[in-house]
């Protein structure tokens, strides 16, 4: 059973191609292999998979054996791993590789020397009506909602960027304590099937500093679609433009809100950090 372990910013994977199905026993593989101590150690497993409607499917199973609907960081390492393992013709430099969650998505290439350096994701039209992305409250927009939480009051804006995702401005991301309001955000009644958990400090109208609790996973260094949701975030409460970098503690993502097509683009890098046989 071959693997290869890849990163986007950090937030890493455990890539796997040439099935033709999710495997059966896919969460528990991802409870034992994600393990750091006892495992491979990731984030998730990525399952590269037939599509009938793209040039393949993703699908990720999360470390404690969840599935992700999407995942912006895992999309770019499907993209590198796609290509620079000849999955596809070489003269291509567009992908679509489909979801669960968002569908087919357009991917496109940045190649030097026969290898992918960038990958730009369209990650699609953010989800914005309350139900939809979900949460309990029946608005078209949920932007700058109190959710009260163990006494302590925070405002939220939420996005679904095809998983659901919760953004907090605060005055400074880094003094959060991920490991308490994480998860008492993920699982807070407002939220129905649980939601990624976004703290972002802005810093200027083109740069913002976010650091995510990542519904299945906990801290990473980086979540893509986290860094989408807290772009529109930040515009719908008027403090970016459309455009702007996100600094997360894995690195940097530009990510652009379209107001033409109202469709959000991401660019970042993706690595392979190593291949193995298990």
């Amino acid at each position: 059973m071959n693997f290869t372990k890849m990163q986007g910013l950090g937030n890493d994977f455990i890539v796997f191609a040439g099935d033709t199905e999710l495997p059966a026993n896919a969460s528990d593989l991802a409870l034992k292999l994600c393990d750091r101590h006892f495992g491979i150690g990731a984030d998730g497993l990525v399952y590269l998979l037939p599509s009938q409607k793209a040039d393949y499917m993703m699908r990720i199973i999360n470390s404690d054996g969840t599935e992700a609907e999407q995942c912006g960081n895992a999309i770019r390492c499907a993209a590198k791993y796609i290509y620079d393992h000849g999955m596809v013709d070489p003269s291509r430099t567009e992908l679509r590789i489909e979801t669960i969650g968002a569908g087919p998505q357009q991917v496109q290439l940045t190649v030097d020397g026969g290898a992918v350096r960038a990958v730009r994701v369209d990650m699609g039209e953010p989800v914005l009506g309350g139900l939809s992305v979900p949460t309990t409250i029946a608005k078209e927009r949920v932007v700058d909602q109190p959710i009260q939480v163990d006494g302590r009051e925070f405002r939220f804006t939420a996005v679904s960027m095809g998983n659901p995702h919760c953004v907090i401005f605060v005055e400074d991301a880094a003094e959060i304590d991920l490991h308490v309001w994480g998860p008492k955000l993920e699982n807070h009644p407002t939220f129905p099937r649980r939601v990624n958990v976004e703290f972002a400090t802005v810093r200027g109208r083109g740069h913002a500093d976010m650091r995510v609790w990542e519904r299945g996973v906990g801290p990473t260094l980086a979540c893509g679609t986290g860094a989408c949701a807290t772009l529109v975030a930040s515009v719908l409460n008027g403090k970016t433009e459309r455009a702007a970098t996100i600094s997360l503690p894995g690195g940097e993502l530009f990510i652009e809100w379209d107001e033409r097509d109202n469709r959000v683009y991401m660019t970042g890098p993706a690595e392979i950090v190593f291949k193995g046989t298990l």
